[in-house]
């Protein structure tokens, strides 16, 4: 298909044209037709060897099962280099597919949004030693959108199908049609990361990108929340002991169900029957059927689980706390009130960054972390300085050339703040 890229001197300059999707040429079918699922080792030999010839970066992509099934694990894996092709790979076939990332040591990875498919792709002995994430680079090249469609759409002029995002990839066999959106995903990357490429060259931040992928390249993934029952939605319309204790007993008990069938927790059971079933506390099956919630197979069908797990916090004596315990550092909204200095600190700061951002073209978030600004605000250098504002910037994991470009803002805003008034 013939693209129709805009001039990237124009997207360099800040201008991103609106373009009508339905007057864009629609990308719907791959150019070398739908590949084979890759389901056994022969077939998976077969690929490793022609990713090896191929050459130049290689484009990723992972499609998920969120909402479906337990956890964030990969039900399809889809890559396209130079000369070998794109290859679907079905990782439930395998243990690992470690020979595919020993195949691509070399190579340069292309993916969309890097946050997201990384962790399940390290699940499966999948780790680039050289990424390119074509949403961070959108980001910071400063289009108003990051979404693949949008960005496709804008930087190489053609409208691509969007149609199973959402779709539960993890039934076999996959149909035609989810194959067909599957490999169109990675169709286009190569030649994305291309024009991206130009783009940030041409907005002098192309420096800055590399050390944004290669931190997100080595970013651990995500760490555990501490009380994660505590997430439960509409946990905060309870006051009650034994109804707060109920909600972790039934969170935690539905953890484990979900876990053992490969469920996702919310198609088990879903949040507002945990809230229903401890606010009532029903102590039988048959009453906590008639809860809100419970009347469906999965739920009524491990009900004697439920009603167990109620009864333990009916008859505790021993309870959580009503409320977490929160972090040393309250949350900024508090700060006007009880913590002038750091509110004046903050906002100046934040106020001056984000005329920083909107010059150089990027999101104040891209520029610098909000959680960076908040906790240097909170707790800055004893010693003001442009080096211990560095220095403190850097223990918060901000990269060299934010370092670079919003030390010495900060270390102004701290030193002369400006009255609450006036700063916002």
């Amino acid at each position: 298909m013939k693209l129709d890229p805009p001039p990237v001197a124009l997207l360099a300059s800040g201008q991103f044209p609106e373009r009508d999707p339905s007057t864009l040429p629609l990308l719907d079918s791959p150019a070398d037709g739908i590949p084979p699922v890759i389901s056994t080792r022969a077939a998976l030999d077969n690929a490793v060897a022609s990713l090896r010839e191929g050459h130049g970066p290689v484009a990723v992509d992972a499609e998920r099962a969120s909402g479906f099934r337990y956890g964030q694990r990969a039900f399809l894996v889809q890559l396209r280099r130079a000369g070998a092709g794109t290859f679907l790979i079905d990782p439930e076939a395998f243990d690992d597919l470690l020979d595919v990332n020993e195949a691509l040591a070399d190579a340069e990875w292309i993916l969309h949004a890097a946050h997201q498919d990384l962790p399940c792709l390290r699940e499966l002995e999948l780790q680039p030693n050289k990424l390119f994430d074509t949403e961070l680079a959108a980001r910071l090249a400063g289009l108003p959108r990051v979404g693949l469609a949008y960005v496709t759409e804008t930087m190489l002029g053609v409208r691509l199908a969007k149609e199973h995002s959402a779709a539960d990839w993890s039934v076999r066999p996959l149909p035609q049609d989810w194959l067909n959106y599957a490999t169109l995903d990675v169709e286009v990357l190569i030649e994305l990361r291309d024009q991206l490429e130009m783009l940030l060259r041409g907005q002098k931040k192309w420096e800055m990108a590399l050390e944004e992928f290669e931190y997100e390249r080595l970013k651990p993934g995500p760490q555990p929340k501490k009380d994660p029952w505590r997430r439960t939605h509409g946990l905060h319309q309870l006051k009650d002991k034994h109804q707060i204790l109920a909600v972790k007993e039934l969170w935690e008990e539905r953890e484990k169900v979900a876990q053992n069938k490969d469920r996702a927790p919310g198609r088990l059971l879903p949040d507002s029957a945990i809230i229903a079933a401890a606010r009532n506390l029903p102590a039988t099956v048959p009453a906590l059927l008639r809860t809100e919630g419970f009347r469906g197979r999965l739920a009524s069908k491990e009900a004697r689980r439920w009603v167990t797990a109620i009864a333990r916090a009916r008859n505790a004596t021993r309870f959580p706390p009503r409320t977490a315990r929160r972090s040393t550092m309250p949350p900024p909204r508090s700060w006007n009130d009880r913590f002038p200095d750091a509110a004046e600190r903050y906002q100046t700061a934040r106020w001056r960054l984000e005329r920083d951002a909107d010059a150089l073209g990027m999101p104040l978030e891209n520029l610098l972390a909000p959680a960076t600004l908040k906790e240097i605000s909170w707790q800055p250098p004893e010693e003001l300085t442009l080096d211990s504002v560095s220095e403190r910037l850097r223990e918060l994991h901000a990269r060299e050339w934010q370092i670079r470009r919003t030390a010495a803002v900060i270390t102004v805003a701290f030193l002369e703040p400006e009255p609450l008034a006036d700063a916002s």
